[in-house]
C-alpha cells in the first residue's frame, strides 16, 4: 500500500500546476473568473518571471504545447534565433573558441514575450490588462521570495557589486539579497508593464492591443532598451568585457511561430513534443528504445535499462539535433533503428557517447563535446539541468549557481500546465533570461537571455 500526504485533486473549472504557487494561484484566479486555459497560462507565465527570476524571464524563451478541445495539438515556438551578427567568424575574431555562458554575446533574439502574446491573441479571451495585473502586483508591491532566489544572488554578489551594478540595484537593495519572509519587489519591471499598457491603451480592440504590445517589444521602448543593453561592454564567463550582436533589425523581424509537434505512439498514447530545436524528441527516442517487455518496475534492471536508453538518446541528440539542420527524426524514431540501438544495452553501465547512424548517415560530434566527455567519463558535457552555462574552468566569472553542500551544481527551470473547464490544455516550459545570465536592463527590470551558450563554434 502507498501512503502520501498529497491528495488527488479535482475541480469543475480547471486545474493548474506550475513551479511556483503564486503563478498557480494567479492562473487559477483567471480560470475561476471564466478565462480559458490560454488566458490562465499567460497570466501565470508573467508571474513566473517575477517570482522565479533565477529560472526564467521575459527575454528568455519558451516552448509551448497547446491542445484545443477537440482540435489538433500544436507547438508554439518561443525560441528566438541567433542575431544576424552572431556568426562563427565573429566569435573567432574575438579570440573565443566557445560562446560565453553569460553576457550579451550569448543572447539570442528574445522569444518568450512574443510567444505568450501570440498565444493570448489567437487563443485567449482576456485583455492585456487582465493577464498582466497579477505580475504587476507582485512586482510592484512585493512577494515572499523562495530561498533559491537569494542563494543564486549570493553566488554572483561580487559580480553584481563590481560589474553588473544594474543587477545589484534590483537584487541587492541596500546590500541585502532577497530572503524568505521579507517582501521583495521589482519596481522597474512593474513600471515596464505599466508603460506597455499605457502605450497600447488606444490601440482598439483586444487583439489590436495585443498586436500593439508585440510592436512595442519589437520596435518601441522595450526594443530600444534591449539593443542599448546589448551594446554595453559586459564582463562574461570568458573573463573579458564584450558587447553583443543583437540589433534593432533582429528584434523587428522575428516572430514566434506555430509548428506541428514531434510525436511517438506508445502504450496507447500519442506523446507530443516540440521539435529537435527544443531537445524534446529525446524523450520520444527513449520511449522508442523500450523493449516490448519491461523489467519489474523499480528493480535494478529497470533503472539500468532506463538510464542506458537515456544515454543512447542523448548521444543521438549530440550528433543529430539542431534548430535549422536536416534532423533525420523519422529515422531516429523508427522501429528498425531503435531495435538495433536497443541491442547496445549490456549488463554494465556505458561511459562513452555512442551516437547511431540513422538512415546510414555518419554521426558527427562536435570537438568540445568529445573532449569534455573524454575528460570526465560518464559526465554530460552540456551540464545538468537549467540554467546551463558554457565557461572555461579557469574563468573568474561565476556561471550557474553553486549552492549544494557537496560543491556540485544543479539547475532547474520553470514549468506550467493548465487545463480549463472546456478541455483546452497548455503545457509550457519557460526558461532563459535568468538573473545570473546578463545584467538587468536598467530601464526594464529584467536581463537578456543566453541561449546561444548552447551552440558550438563549428
Amino acid at each position: 500500500m502507498e501512503f502520501t500526504t498529497r491528495p488527488t485533486l479535482s475541480g469543475t473549472f480547471g486545474m493548474v500546476s506550475s513551479t511556483h504557487w503564486l503563478a498557480s494561484q494567479s492562473a487559477m484566479a483567471v480560470l475561476e473568473s471564466g478565462g480559458n486555459a490560454y488566458d490562465a497560462a499567460v497570466a501565470g507565465a508573467f508571474v513566473l518571471h517575477v517570482v522565479e527570476p533565477h529560472l526564467n524571464g521575459p527575454a528568455g524563451e519558451v516552448p509551448i504545447l497547446l491542445a484545443p478541445a477537440g482540435g489538433e495539438v500544436r507547438v508554439l515556438c518561443g525560441q528566438g534565433v541567433a542575431p544576424a551578427g552572431a556568426t562563427v567568424a565573429h566569435y573567432r575574431g574575438l579570440g573565443l573558441d566557445l560562446v560565453p555562458g553569460t553576457g550579451p554575446l550569448a543572447a539570442a533574439v528574445p522569444g518568450a514575450f512574443d510567444a505568450w502574446m501570440l498565444l493570448l491573441r489567437d487563443h485567449g479571451t482576456r485583455s492585456l490588462d487582465d493577464v498582466l495585473t497579477y505580475a504587476i502586483g507582485y512586482a510592484e508591491h512585493g512577494h515572499a521570495p523562495v530561498e533559491r532566489v537569494g542563494e543564486t544572488v549570493e553566488t554572483v554578489r561580487e559580480l553584481f557589486e563590481t560589474e553588473w551594478t544594474s543587477s545589484a540595484d534590483v537584487y541587492l537593495p541596500g546590500g541585502k539579497a532577497p530572503r524568505p519572509g521579507e517582501l521583495f519587489a521589482n519596481p522597474a519591471l512593474a513600471a515596464t508593464w505599466k508603460r506597455l499598457l499605457a502605450e497600447t491603451a488606444g490601440a482598439g480592440g483586444r487583439e489590436a492591443r495585443i498586436e500593439a504590445a508585440r510592436q512595442v517589444w519589437r520596435t518601441g521602448f522595450i526594443a530600444d532598451a534591449l539593443v542599448r543593453q546589448a551594446g554595453r561592454p559586459t564582463r562574461d564567463t570568458s573573463g573579458e568585457r564584450h558587447t553583443g550582436t543583437l540589433t534593432a533589425a533582429d528584434l523587428a523581424t522575428w516572430s514566434a511561430t506555430y509548428e506541428t509537434p514531434a510525436t511517438y505512439d506508445w502504450n496507447g498514447w500519442t506523446v507530443c513534443k516540440p521539435g529537435p530545436w527544443s531537445q524534446g524528441p529525446v524523450l520520444l527516442q527513449q520511449l522508442a528504445l523500450l523493449p516490448p517487455e519491461l523489467p519489474r518496475y523499480g528493480s535494478a534492471d529497470y533503472v539500468h535499462l532506463l538510464v542506458e536508453n537515456c544515454k543512447l538518446a542523448m548521444a543521438d541528440r549530440e550528433a543529430w539535433y539542431g534548430d535549422a539542420a536536416d534532423v533525420p527524426l523519422d529515422d531516429l524514431l523508427s522501429d528498425a533503428y531503435n531495435t538495433a540501438r536497443r541491442a547496445l544495452v549490456g549488463e554494465r553501465a556505458e561511459n562513452d557517447l555512442r551516437p547511431g547512424s540513422p538512415g546510414g548517415r555518419t554521426p558527427r560530434l562536435c570537438a568540445h563535446a568529445r573532449v569534455a566527455a573524454a575528460a570526465q567519463a560518464g559526465y554530460d558535457a552540456l551540464g545538468v539541468g537549467e540554467p546551463t552555462v558554457a565557461k572555461s574552468p579557469a574563468s573568474p566569472v561565476p556561471g550557474e549557481p553553486e549552492v549544494l553542500a557537496d560543491g556540485t551544481t544543479r539547475g532547474d527551470t520553470c514549468h506550467l500546465d493548465v487545463v480549463d473547464r472546456w478541455g483546452n490544455m497548455v503545457s509550457a516550459t519557460p526558461s532563459g533570461g535568468w538573473l545570473q545570465s546578463n545584467p538587468v536592463v536598467p530601464e526594464l527590470g529584467f536581463p537578456l537571455g543566453t541561449r546561444l551558450q548552447m551552440t558550438w563554434l563549428e
